[in-house]
């Protein structure tokens, strides 16, 4: 996900985001534990995008 693209959505947009990420994150997990994840770089771009959708929230947070 480009930072670009996330800094044009709105706050809500932008939390029901980092949900599905964060349930996405859960899921590549449980399939890695499992043995059933094909490309383990999934979870380090997850990752990343977490925290690029956090890093957006709390400079929003920060300029109000």
């Amino acid at each position: 996900m480009n930072a670009n693209k996330l800094r044009d959505m709105t706050a809500d947009e932008l939390t029901v985001k980092l949900n599905d990420l964060k349930s996405e994150l859960f899921n590549l997990r449980f399939q890695l534990a499992t043995g059933q994840l094909d490309n383990p770089m999934k979870i380090k771009n997850v990752k990343k995008d977490i925290a690029r959708v956090k890093t957006i929230l709390r400079e929003r947070d920060i300029k109000a």
